[in-house]
């Protein structure tokens, strides 16, 4: 008999091997490669396999979201840390500007109206400008965004430049508001497009949806005010999908986490808290007399027959016990000895969906060293500076500095004219916006490398007191002044001495880190 040749067979630019041969009875056919990803297997089949718009997604669950993130950041202790740590690396003291115009006199007069302004910029008077991002960066944590309306007002209030901000929550801008206007414009979630997908306007509820029914203001519920978007600030993190119209809360991925945990957080020390009331119990034998025990009748009863069920434990007590009793001390059950790293394993998940850094979060520095809390803090500092350069100043900052410099000049607050500085409005406008400097475990040695960084070029020193959140300029004057006033004074301050006596102070602290196997004090 012939041996069997395999047959092949070509299709749309595949060849399959078919073969009729049989090794030990069962044909041999081959396996064709695959994503496994892509399969519907037994371990995958949990995992959804459909692909929704990230605006259907926020159309459909954005409110529930935002609900459950505010209700933990209010409630969940370890969120509410999370949310302090994200807002003050994001926002810290604030981010500040400085001039990039070549004309000192026209940038220091520039510097004191910006100051001034600072300080009268909030239309609900509650803050400066640098408080108002804290507050903006505590909405990008809970809901994702906020919105910051530019409110023009008249010259007669009195105000260094006639502009104040206005900020707005999440829910004041419905999401379920998707219509087609019959100007041929149509409406996303509350915001306004034209036909070429330019956003327009915003319509701005005119009362929070969650307000009490006795707010002055009832009458308006639910009504609705378009504003122009030239007259609105719409901040969120717009990186994490193209074409998404509203933001996400930065809580997201680590809301079911926080949800679950701490609800069995509460259960379990509600669980120790009702353990703990039961000392010992009193066990009493039957009896055949047929009188009824005296706790059936109540304390009263209980008290008339002299038999108290509650027996007073002290240290060397001598209870007498009526005939037929017992004592049985109660042995509550123990959260056990993998309670510990559960919980430190679901706090590792929850600060990793926070995006902040573990040791921040829980305060709990057991399990760290001087390099691994660096690198975590290096990690998250890039994150932080990511959204800091690609939110709070290309949203914030730059657009309220543009049009703080058009009101300035339209006020005569400045020493130009508007003709003056419609010829060149770049070069008036130009500025670099400092973020808040970090702080670091060990800045002697940061501080030498930076040093050491300038010294041999690498580094412009001006960079070095930008890093510390200074504006260069105004450090220079600032130490200029100092020079002279301490010469005219005929002061000196020995630094050599304290210059000298750092390096061997740094070696014993680097000596007994090593000894210590670079484990830092939890307490």
């Amino acid at each position: 008999m012939a041996e069997a040749k395999p047959r092949y067979r070509v299709a749309a630019g595949r060849r399959e091997l078919a073969t009729s041969t049989a090794i030990g009875g069962v044909s041999a056919r081959p396996r064709h490669q695959a994503f496994d990803a892509g399969r519907s297997s037994r371990r995958l089949k949990g995992v959804t396999t459909t692909t929704q718009e990230i605006n259907r997604l926020i159309r459909s669950y954005g409110r529930t979201v935002v609900a459950r993130s505010r209700y933990l950041s209010q409630n969940n202790p370890y969120a509410a840390s999370a949310k302090k740590v994200f807002v003050s690396a994001l926002a810290g003291s604030g981010i500040k500007p400085s001039s990039l115009n070549p004309d000192a006199g026209f940038k220091k007069k520039l510097q004191e109206v910006w100051l001034d302004w600072t300080d009268e910029c909030d239309a609900d008077g509650l803050t400066d400008f640098y408080g108002m991002q804290a507050t903006i960066s505590a909405e990008m944590f809970d809901a994702g965004e906020c919105f910051v309306r530019l409110r023009a007002r008249r010259p007669e209030d009195g105000l260094v430049v006639p502009l104040q901000l206005q900020l707005l929550p999440s829910e004041m801008l419905p999401l379920d508001d998707n219509r087609t206007l019959a100007n041929g414009n149509y409406v996303q979630m509350g915001v306004e497009f034209n036909g070429i997908g330019k956003r327009v306007a915003y319509w701005f509820l005119r009362v929070h949806p969650g307000a009490d029914q006795v707010n002055f203001r009832q009458g308006f519920a639910g009504e609705q005010v378009r504003v122009p978007a030239e007259e609105v600030l719409h901040l969120f993190d717009p990186t994490g999908f193209a074409g998404q119209i509203r933001g996400i809360p930065h809580t997201l991925s680590a809301i079911v986490t926080a949800a679950i945990i701490d609800a069995y957080d509460d259960a379990e020390l509600e669980r120790k808290r009702l353990a703990a009331l039961f000392s010992a119990f009193i066990k009493t034998e039957p009896s055949d007399d047929p009188a009824p025990h005296p706790l059936q009748d109540g304390i009263e009863a209980a008290e008339a027959a002299g038999k108290d069920s509650a027996i007073g434990l002290e240290p060397g007590a001598v209870v007498d016990l009526d005939p037929g009793q017992s004592v049985e001390f109660a042995e509550p059950a123990d959260v056990g000895g993998n309670y510990e790293a559960f919980q430190y394993r679901n706090l590792l998940r929850m600060a990793a969906g926070f995006g902040v850094p573990y040791a921040a979060m829980t305060g709990d520095l057991r399990q760290t060293s001087y390099g691994s809390i660096r690198a975590g803090l290096v990690e998250f500092r890039r994150r932080i500076e990511a959204m800091q350069h690609a939110v709070m100043v290309f949203q914030l900052c730059r657009p309220v500095w543009r049009r703080f410099m058009l009101d300035a000049v339209l006020a005569g607050a400045l020493t130009i004219g508007p003709a003056q500085f419609e010829a060149d409005r770049r070069a008036y406008m130009r500025a670099k916006w400092i973020t808040p400097r970090w702080e670091w475990i060990d800045p002697y040695k940061d501080r030498q490398a930076e040093k050491l960084a300038v010294d041999n070029g690498f580094k412009a020193r001006s960079d070095v007191i930008e890093a510390e959140g200074y504006d260069p300029e105004e450090t220079d004057r600032r130490i200029a002044a100092d020079r002279t006033r301490e010469k005219e004074l005929g002061l000196s301050f020995p630094i050599a001495a304290t210059a000298a006596a750092s390096p061997a102070a740094a070696d014993e602290d680097e000596d007994e880190t090593e000894k210590t196997g670079g484990k830092t004090d939890g307490a």
